[in-house]
C-alpha cells in the first residue's frame, strides 16, 4: 500500500501524523510511505529523519494525496483539502464530523472512506486513539488556564495554588473522563481547589478514591452546575459524547454570573463545545471575552506541544495503520470491530449514527463490499 503523510495546514498545527519510527515499521512491512517535505518540522522531525527511515519525500500536498491509497493525518481536512477527497481513498485522522457539517457533506459527496480516530472504540468502551490527545488536552487546560488567570494575560490575577494565608483558585471541571481526570490531577498538583462534576456516580466514586488533596466530586445537574460555575475562577469543559456533538451544559446566563476575569477552557469545543458562549478559536487568536469572562477555545490544543503529542498519537495509531496497510481496508475492518467503529463515511454514506443525527442526514450501517 502507498501511505501518504501530508503537512498539516490548520492554524499553528505543528503535529505530524507519523514518526520516523512508525514509517520504518511500515517500510519493513513492504509499504511505501510518501511524506510531504517539512511535514515534521513543527515536531522537530527533519526530512532527513524521515528519509533515513525509508520514506519517499515529495514536494507538494497534491502529490501526497494524489498518489496515496491511504492518507494518515492529525486533523480533519480543511476546505482547501476537500478537492483531494475521492472514492478510492482511505482517510485516517481526527474528523469530529458531528461538529462539522460542511466537511461531513464534502466527505459524503466525494465518496471517501473516512475513519475517525475519535470513534475507534474498544469492547470496554474506551477510545484508544482519542485517549493520548485527551491526556494532553486535559493537562494543558490547567497549564493554559493558570496562565490566563494572570492579570497581564487578561484574567483575575490569581495564582492557581495560592500561598499560605491566601486561598488558592477554584477550578471547576465538568466531565470526569480522560480530559477531566488529567485536568484534575494537574490542578491538584499545582495546589488548586478542585471540584469535578459528572452524571456518572460510579465514576465520581472512583475519582474520589484515586484523587486526593483539596478535591471534591459533585453530581452534575443544571442546579449544581450553575452553583459551581458561579464560584469558579477556572472552568474546564471536559464533556464527551462519543462521536456526537457535545451537550451545552453551561448557559449564557451562567456565564454572565461568573466572576469578572474568570477563565473558561472549553476542551469540548472540537465537538461543538459544552458552554453556550464558546466557539472555536485558534492558536493565533486563542481568546475572547463574553461578559468579562475570558474564553479559550482552541480545538487543537495539543498542537501547541507537538513533540509530545506526535509521539503520543503515533504510539496509539501505528498498530491500526499497520493493520490497514497489511490487510487492506475491507479485510482489516471486517476482522476488527474496534476499527470498524471508526468508519464514519463509506461509499457516499454516513456510517456513524451520531454524525447523521447531528445534521438530520441519512444513516447507513457499515456494510463492507470486498
Amino acid at each position: 500500500m502507498i501511505i501518504g503523510v501530508p503537512k498539516e495546514i490548520k492554524d499553528n498545527e505543528y503535529r505530524v501524523s507519523m514518526t520516523p519510527g512508525g514509517i520504518h515499521q511500515l517500510v519493513e512491512h513492504g509499504h511505501t510511505v510518501l511524506v510531504e517535505k517539512s511535514a515534521g518540522a513543527g515536531s522537530r522531525f527533519t526530512d532527513a529523519d524521515f528519509a533515513e527511515a525509508g520514506a519517499a519525500l515529495v514536494a507538494s500536498a497534491e502529490e501526497v494525496w494524489g498518489q496515496a491509497n491511504m492518507v494518515v493525518k492529525v486533523k480533519e481536512p480543511l476546505p482547501a483539502e476537500y478537492k483531494y477527497l475521492r472514492p478510492d481513498l482511505v482517510l485516517f485522522t481526527y474528523l469530529h464530523l458531528a461538529a462539522a457539517e460542511a466537511l461531513t457533506r464534502a466527505m459524503v459527496d466525494s465518496g471517501v472512506t473516512g475513519i475517525a480516530y475519535e470513534t475507534v472504540e474498544l469492547a470496554n468502551g474506551t477510545l484508544p486513539l482519542l485517549t493520548p490527545m485527551s491526556e494532553v488536552a486535559g493537562r494543558m487546560s490547567i497549564q493554559v488556564g493558570a496562565h490566563y488567570l494572570e492579570r497581564h494575560a487578561g484574567g483575575r490575577g490569581k495564582l492557581l495554588g495560592g500561598i499560605p494565608g491566601v486561598r488558592p483558585a477554584s477550578v471547576v471541571i465538568i466531565g470526569g473522563g480522560v480530559v477531566g481526570t488529567n485536568a484534575a490531577q494537574m490542578a491538584l498538583g499545582m495546589g488548586a481547589r478542585v471540584s469535578l462534576m459528572d452524571i456518572n456516580l460510579d465514576r465520581l466514586r472512583t475519582l474520589s478514591e484515586i484523587l486526593h488533596g483539596n478535591f471534591e466530586t459533585i453530581a452534575a445537574n443544571p442546579y449544581t452546575v450553575a452553583r459551581a460555575v458561579r464560584y469558579a475562577d477556572l472552568l474546564v469543559g471536559a464533556v464527551l459524547v462519543k462521536g456526537a456533538k457535545a451537550p451545552q451544559l453551561v448557559t449564557r446566563k451562567m456565564v454572565a454570573e461568573m466572576k469578572q476575569g474568570s477563565v473558561i477552557i472549553d476542551v469540548a469545543v472540537d465537538q461543538g463545545g459544552c458552554v453556550e458562549t464558546t466557539h472555536p478559536t485558534s492558536h493565533s487568536e486563542p481568546t475572547y471575552y463574553v461578559d468579562d469572562v475570558l474564553h479559550y477555545c482552541v480545538p487543537n490544543m495539543p498542537g501547541a506541544v507537538p513533540r509530545t503529542s506526535t509521539l503520543g498519537l503515533s504510539n496509539a495509531t501505528l498498530p491500526y495503520i499497520i493493520k490497514l496497510a497489511d490487510k487492506g481496508f475491507a479485510e482489516a475492518v471486517s476482522a476488527d470491530k474496534t476499527l470498524a467503529l471508526g468508519v464514519n463515511t463509506y461509499q457516499g454514506h454516513i456510517t456513524y449514527q451520531a454524525v447523521a443525527e447531528a445534521f438530520g442526514l441519512p444513516y447507513k450501517p457499515l456494510t463492507i463490499h470486498n
